[in-house]
């Protein structure tokens, strides 16, 4: 996200090159479908969110809690996640949510061999499957380790790709199906980070909806605070507070004496359990 990972212009570049569907209700469904779980009610945020590489220290979150934003994505873990955070503990997640804050759990595992770019952790259409399980297991550990309780969501962040390398994109929706499964079984909500011209897109066009992402936080940076007016999908995917749209990125920001450059999305969707 931004230049979490990839510079501001190389990710506008394999955005351009690069190239859920989910009836209403049908999110839900999914999330609830296993007879012998039951779920704890989902947490659900409305309104402004940020995500930035590394979490801020607690005295910038208490001097940033000023209404703005109600909301920060964490990186919670990933082979691929691209910066070390020193910060994010279970007693930073403790007290920042007491502060007001809703967190949203974000995991960078494998990406495509097809994507442009070295990362430390690819999948291939061998060992998607078994990768897409392992990560997911990783990320519920993480999640758990820092008070994200179970009913929580795991957003998945798969960068851009060319979504028209047929076995490359084939090999992403198993993956992405096998870390949804386990997730599920761990009693997690599935969420997916993608841009709308390749990784969402490809979520979102699947013929094949089994396992997929109950959540999508598509990227498109049009400057919208809104998770409708430019929704690029069906009006009936992803409805019943499944969405949110990183609109802006690298936006330079100071608040209570603190500057931070973060991205800004507007989210409509679960966010952490903890407490």
């Amino acid at each position: 996200m931004s230049s979490h990972r990839q510079s501001k212009k190389r990710r506008y570049v394999t955005w351009g090159v690069a190239g859920a569907a989910v009836l209403a209700g049908a999110g839900i469904a999914a999330q609830t479908s296993m007879a012998a779980t039951t779920w704890p009610a989902q947490k659900t945020y409305t309104g402004r969110a940020f995500d930035t590489c590394a979490a801020p220290s607690l005295a910038a979150m208490k001097a940033w809690n000023t209404g703005f934003y109600g909301a920060a994505a964490v990186y919670i873990g990933g082979k691929n996640r691209g910066c070390a955070q020193p910060n994010l503990t279970a007693s930073w997640v403790k007290s920042v949510t007491t502060v007001g804050w809703k967190l949203i759990p974000l995991y960078v595992g494998a990406q495509p061999s097809c994507q442009t770019g070295s990362n430390p952790e690819k999948m291939t259409t061998a060992n998607a499957a078994s990768l897409g399980t392992a990560d997911a297991t990783d990320a519920v550990t993480k999640a758990a380790a820092l008070g994200m309780k179970a009913g929580s969501p795991i957003y998945l962040d798969m960068e851009a790709y060319d979504t028209t390398n047929t076995s490359c994109n084939n090999a992403v929706l198993t993956y992405v199906r096998a870390f949804d499964k386990q997730l599920r079984a761990k009693t997690y909500r599935a969420g997916f980070y993608g841009f709308t011209s390749s990784s969402a897109k490809a979520i979102a066009n699947a013929t094949d909806k089994t396992d997929l992402p109950g959540n999508l936080w598509y990227a498109l940076w049009d400057k919208k605070n809104t998770t409708t007016s430019d929704w690029p999908f069906g009006a009936t995917q992803y409805t019943g507070h499944s969405r949110a749209h990183q609109y802006m990125v690298n936006s330079k920001e100071t608040r209570g004496g603190y500057t931070i450059t973060v991205d800004r999305d507007t989210w409509d969707a679960p966010v952490a359990i903890t407490g």
